[in-house]
């Protein structure tokens, strides 16, 4: 089972890396996990809305740029399905039974996903209602991760 999280920046602190790391190293037992982080485009308070929507398209650029054409494409965003953790498992053991090469999880940076990144998903998953920094959406993603691989396993952990 091949598993990709594609992300716009790099996780700087090191508490983000410890965090993703021990679930990378979790999840590991259960599947083959890719990180690919892409540069994440300056986004400063002031920028105009031509500025934005051209910064979104060269990250969306270099977002799909590290997807293949046959991957399933799941990508993190406000307006995408909730779903509670037996859900995301079951959707999870689907989207692996597919027959895709990899299913690969996108996250954008602090603009969010662009229109042709969204277009490119299979699915859009939304974390939460709240707003999330990347860093952590990329933590709590691999964590759920985890968790979906525990239920599908009938392991402890999920309460």
């Amino acid at each position: 089972m091949r598993l990709g999280i594609v992300c716009a920046g790099r996780l700087k602190e090191a508490y983000w890396r410890d965090a993703a790391g021990e679930y990378k190293k979790r999840l590991s037992r259960y599947a083959e996990l890719e990180l690919v982080e892409v540069a994440d485009e300056p986004a400063p308070e002031k920028l105009s809305a031509a500025q934005r929507a051209k910064a979104m398209e060269r990250e969306g650029e270099r977002l799909l740029a590290a997807i293949g054409p046959r991957e399933f494409v799941v990508a993190l965003c406000i307006d995408g399905k909730e779903r509670a953790s037996e859900e995301l498992a079951a959707d999870l053991d689907a989207w692996l039974a597919g027959g895709y090469p990899r299913v690969a999880f996108v996250i954008g940076g602090s603009l969010g996903l662009s229109p042709a990144v969204l277009a490119r998903a299979d699915f859009r998953l939304s974390l939460s209602r709240l707003t999330f920094p990347h860093q952590l959406a990329r933590v709590m993603l691999l964590e759920q991760l985890y968790r979906a691989f525990k239920i599908l396993h009938g392991e402890p952990y999920h309460k």
